[in-house]
């Protein structure tokens, strides 16, 4: 069991660590796509959220602080789902099923994190400080 939640941990951080580092790589059309959508100062909003995603993905990954990981990730899936990807305000059919899509898929990502909320500290395979 705790090496499928090792393995499970791997696969979780490694999302959030691909995308954060991704902000950073791209961060001018990232920053772009932010204006579009309303966020004020986007270059500083993408840079902020690239870092939680990254802290909040090592944490996952190697079970430091794992409760600061989680409200890492919680403080950034909830701005970001609702402004980044409200699907309720685009008219274009399949633009909205795409921000439905990742609104959907923050929820759920969001609901994982909340779990591992619950997992008594220190978690297995964790790295010793």
């Amino acid at each position: 069991m705790n090496t499928l939640f090792l393995v499970g941990r791997i696969i979780f951080a490694g999302y959030f660590l691909f995308n954060g580092v991704n902000h950073f790589m791209r961060m001018r059309m990232m920053s772009d796509y932010a204006k579009m959508k309303g966020v004020p100062v986007p270059s500083v909003a993408v840079a902020l959220t690239g870092l939680m995603m990254i802290l909040g993905g090592l944490s996952m990954l190697l079970g430091i602080y794992p409760l600061v990981g989680v409200v890492l990730l919680v403080v950034f899936l909830i701005p970001v789902s609702f402004m980044m990807h409200n699907f309720w305000k685009v008219q274009d059919p399949q633009m909205r099923m795409g921000e439905m899509i990742n609104f959907m898929k923050n929820m759920a990502l969001l609901g994982a994190v909340l779990m591992l909320s619950a997992i008594p500290i220190p978690w297995p395979f964790s790295v010793p400080l």
